[in-house]
């Protein structure tokens, strides 16, 4: 199935190809203009005539000739970049076109002007923002944007993960490494985002970073509240990359590396496990189950088969997985077509080995292909229109009893549980562990094979409307997306044995587990279409020295995902911008939007406007020409309302009823009749969370443009959120659902640095970033309290409640005069807690807000170089007042009958410890007082990470020009290659054992045509 899709989706890229190499030939044609008819007629004392070439040597067509100040010298070059103009000496010659730099050349009598130009990377003047773009000097918008040459220098398949560290107010976490599924979020000043691709919401995350033009993030009322029902978590903006007029670039791209885990956990051997079991059921009372002479065999390995020791970690992950990844584009066109297309393949392999003796791949893996077409067309002079497609085809495989299952028994079964092999050649087995045998989970129980599809269509028509009035233009939307996740299960049935001995000390086996013939189940996990329609008018006006821009918005968003009832978003938005001479700036921006199926009537629906102001100091008269060293100042703020709406609350506003109890009826006294009991509480006023957002801000270019900075203050106050009543009564018998009554407020700084500069040919950037968000629960409607600290409202969102721990009991006096818990023996070895009502018991009455409570402070720092073709740049980044839990059976020792050890269990507290133990006594299973939750296990889980680091080489134009080439580099990349953390043996993102985190180290190049 997977082979006939991907015909399909070949056969479509071959098609829009031969569309794209169409249009070039077709626009080609329309202009291209015979040489002897660029030349000017105006009458100047010389002729002049040259050529105008890219580095390659290949020639450019259509580049802009002109003399300065003077529109009527335009000519154009034509297929072999020739020109032709007359001027007189002093004149200045430019030549200009997109995606080069524009040059300027002196004219001073001679008869042949060769030009060379160079491609244009600077970054660009303007922003990205939702449904416009906007000049950076009159942006009063809280934006932080990266462009293509940032997102590339990070190894990662979401592109999430490219944005790490790089953006003031946006931070990530990344949970696992799992192929294909890396478990990364992202939080904007506190809140999860919502993504929108090329102006519609969207969740697509694993794309390839060539074909994306910028990310932008909007973060203020101002720049998100035109999507208004859906705005209060602010919005992270992909563009993608369009065609741009001026020659066909063909750019090709190949990566290959390999990765590592970060960090993997510490466990014990067969030996040290069976020592420290036996000291933990001594702790408990217990008789110890492992003899001298077991412990000595576990030792030594003289006893394989009944004293195992096996190291699971080595036996099933490799050291090491290969990546790779390729990715082509090509783009081009002229003033009436252009076009972008992009084709990329991924190949990232999982860390579990196979088998030459499987026909498919038991190993979790993930390949990615993806497809991207841009094409603009102009119809005529005054329409054009756009076609985007997207097509994402994934496979990812796992094991049959999946990876999650696999690595997760790799990590939790100790090294002592079974033999791989019995002595017969079986799988081997244990009581408590029985058909479990890992060894057989990843070569023998089958395979998962998922499928994802995805296929996006967006069209566009854009009519200038000049003729009615200069300035009116139109443009209508439409898109297409369709989203298909599918897992082929084919599974196999494990049977493994316990060896044991019988009287005569013969081998004697019992069977675990039952065979039965491979299991194939098709199950569809979601599938999604989104119908999306908008309609635009934008207006601008100049009225002297007065700039107006105004859009108006109608849009309609209609959604169906998985087996959820469909909803529709839908209303109107527009933007009124205005500025004085690009001095003094103001807009204001409103939505009218919302949705009838999931409120009440007269409660999905909503305006939400805001307001911006903003004066840009460096214009003023007073500091135009005397501060030579400020290039630009501007002080801008805003405030205004947003709102927040979740599509999985039912019809909550309906009362219903539901199947209750049975009971007797009249004189049926021998069975019961079927009952109806009231369901939960309707909340007929339920609606949307709202949020009135305040931003101020200051931009700054100094010193020749080399230093700038952003530097801004927000405090959002959430409001109507959605919460659970606390004190409610049992009296009606009914669960109560959600009700608008939470208010919470974020707040904090965010502050952004790029300084660039050069000595001679050594060139330098360093760009750091940081931010803080600051949390206070406002009103919760919290049950009520015995005691007043430990009410969470006027805490920080998620405060943490524990016990305070003050050591461990060192001798059985000191417990006597200690508060403990009731019901509970209390040994030396136990965690002691304070007592914070001094009833002289430890409870629920103790639990207080622990951990620091300073703002979660996040930063990167970006920083770089080049030197005559050598180039480097890396980025670090990390977290600081960030505490985590070290809990559960990937930190405890012993969970379960036949729990896992680790390395750090091994400094827990003894007689002879006691001084230097940082883990409590040792138990089996579950031990009620020192797991209660508590600083004990509260750990300082700051980190500062290497995220990426790149070095690459730059051919010299003279050898890449031999091959045609416009541009060659080699490059060797790195991602998260080290972590500063006071955590030990854990990564600080992912310290639960979930599949690690990689650290990847990759070789490339790049080429350009």
């Amino acid at each position: 199935m997977s082979e006939i899709l991907l015909k399909r989706i070949l056969q479509k890229i071959s098609i829009t190809l031969l569309w794209c190499f169409f249009l070039q030939l077709n626009a080609s044609a329309e202009n291209g203009i015979p040489v002897n008819t660029l030349s000017n007629n105006t009458a100047y004392a010389d002729e002049v005539t040259g050529r105008v070439t890219e580095l390659s040597g290949k020639p450019l067509l259509d580049v802009i000739v002109q003399i300065k100040g003077r529109s009527n010298s335009l000519v154009l070059t034509d297929a072999d970049g020739k020109f032709m103009l007359k001027a007189d000496k002093g004149d200045v010659l430019i030549f200009k076109v997109n995606g080069f730099k524009t040059q300027e050349i002196p004219f001073t009598g001679q008869k042949v002007i060769n030009v060379t130009l160079l491609e244009d990377d600077s970054p660009s003047d303007t922003f990205n923002l939702l449904y416009t773009t906007q000049k950076k000097t009159t942006n009063l918008e809280s934006v932080s944007e990266i462009r293509t040459n940032d997102l590339t220098k990070t190894i990662s398949s979401p592109i999430y993960g490219t944005l790490t560290g790089r953006l003031a107010g946006l931070s990530t976490y990344q949970s696992s490494g799992e192929p294909g599924n890396d478990g990364l979020s992202l939080n904007l000043r506190g809140m999860a985002p919502l993504v929108i691709l090329d102006g519609i919401p969207q969740t697509f995350t694993s794309i390839n970073p060539e074909q994306v033009e910028s990310v932008t993030v909007l973060k203020d009322a101002l720049a998100t509240a035109m999507m208004g029902i859906r705005a209060s978590n602010g919005l992270v903006l992909i563009t993608t990359k369009k065609g741009q007029e001026g020659p066909q670039r063909i750019g090709f791209k190949a990566m290959y590396g390999f990765s590592r885990p970060t960090q993997l956990p510490k466990t014990l051997d067969a030996y040290n496990y069976a020592l420290l079991y036996n000291e933990a059921l001594t702790n408990d009372g217990r008789p110890a189950v492992y003899s001298q002479a077991d412990l000595d065999a576990y030792r030594d390995g003289s006893d394989p088969f009944y004293h195992p020791n096996v190291n699971w970690q080595n036996e099933i992950l490799r050291k090491e997985t290969p990546y790779s990844r390729y990715n082509v584009d090509i783009s081009g066109g002229k003033q009436t077509a252009k076009y972008y297309v992009s084709l990329d393949y991924l190949d990232q392999q999982g860390l579990f080995k196979e088998s030459d003796a499987n026909a498919n791949s038991t190993n979790s893996s993930y390949k990615r292909y993806v497809f991207r077409s841009n094409v603009s067309l102009d119809l005529s002079k005054y329409i054009t229109t756009s076609l985007n497609l997207f097509g994402r085809l994934q496979t990812g495989n796992e094991p049959g009893v999946s990876t999650s299952t696999l690595y997760n028994n790799i990590i939790n079964t100790p090294a002592n549980a079974y033999p791989i092999f019995n002595a017969n050649g079986s799988l081997g087995a244990s009581q408590d562990f029985q058909q479990n045998n890992i060894y057989g989970q990843n070569y023998m129980s089958g395979y998962q094979v998922g499928y994802t599809r995805d296929f996006r269509v967006d069209l566009a028509v854009k009519a200038d409307l000049q003729k009615i009035t200069p300035g009116l233009w139109f443009r209508a939307l439409s898109a297409i997306n369709t989203y298909l996740d599918q897992t082929t299960v084919r599974s196999k049935a494990l049977v493994a044995f316990l060896q044991s001995k019988d009287g005569a000390g013969n081998p004697v086996y019992t069977q675990y587990g039952t065979p039965a013939d491979q299991t194939n189940n098709l199950i569809t996990n979601t599938q999604n279409r989104v119908f999306y329609l908008q309609g635009e008018f934008g207006y601008t006006k100049n009225v002297g020295a007065h700039h107006f821009d105004a859009l108006l918005i109608a849009n309609n968003d209609y959604r169906m995902g998985g087996a959820d009832l469909a909803y529709n978003i839908k209303g109107f938005s527009g933007r009124l911008a205005y500025n004085y001479k690009e001095k003094y700036l103001a807009q204001i921006v409103a939505a009218y939007n919302g949705t009838s199926e999931r409120y009440a009537k007269g409660y999905g629906y909503g305006l939400f406007p805001a307001l911006g102001l903003g004066w840009n100091i460096k214009k003023e008269d007073f500091l135009v020409d005397k501060a030579k060293w400020l290039n630009d100042l501007k002080l801008r703020t805003t405030f205004g309302r947003t709102g927040n709406f979740n599509p999985n609350n039912y019809y909550t506003y309906n009362q219903y009823y539901t199947s209750g109890v049975g009971y007797n009826f009249g004189t049926n006294t021998g069975g019961t009749v079927s009952g109806i009991e009231q369901g939960a509480l309707a909340n007929p006023h339920l609606t949307f969370e709202k949020a009135n957002k305040f931003n101020v801000g200051v931009d700054a270019v100094l010193f020749n443009n080399k230093l700038s900075l952003t530097a801004e203050y927000f405090n959002n106050k959430y409001f109507d959120l959605l919460q659970l009543i606390g004190n409610s009564t049992q009296i009606t018998g009914a669960n109560y659902t959600v009700r608008n009554l939470g208010e919470r407020n974020y707040s904090g700084f965010e502050f952004q640095l790029n300084y660039h500069n050069n000595i001679g040919d050594f060139n330098y950037f360093l760009s750091p970033n940081f931010s803080t968000v600051k949390t206070k629960v406002v009103f919760a409607d919290e049950p009520a309290r015995q005691f007043a600290y430990q009410r969470f409202t006027g805490l920080p969102v998620g405060q943490p409640f524990g016990l305070v721990a003050s050591g461990l009991f060192q001798t059985q006096a000191e417990i006597n005069a200690s508060a403990k818990p009731a019901n509970l023996a209390i040994v030396p070895g136990d965690i002691k807690y304070v007592d914070q009502n001094g009833d002289n018991i430890i409870d629920e009455n103790d639990y207080v807000a622990i951990g620091r409570t300073a703002p979660t402070l996040n930063f990167g720092l970006n920083l770089g170089a080049n030197y005559k073709g050598f180039d480097f740049s890396a980025l670090l980044q990390g977290v600081t007042n960030n505490d985590v839990f070290l809990t559960g059976n990937s930190y405890w020792a012993f969970q379960g009958a036949r729990g896992q050890a680790y390395e750090h269990n091994l400094d827990r507290w003894t007689p002879a410890t006691a001084a230097t133990a940082t883990y409590p006594r040792v138990s089996v299973g579950t031990n009620v007082n020192n797991q209660y939750g508590s600083t004990y296990w509260l750990r300082n889980g700051d980190f500062l990470r290497l995220k990426s680091v790149e070095l690459g080489y730059t051919f010299p134009i003279s050898w890449v020009k031999k091959v045609k080439a416009s541009n060659a580099r080699l490059f060797v990349n790195g991602t998260n290659l080290f972590t500063i953390t006071a955590l030990k043996n854990q990564d600080p993102e992912n310290y639960f054992n979930a599949y690690p985190i990689q650290k990847m180290l990759v070789a490339g190049v790049s080429v350009k045509f």
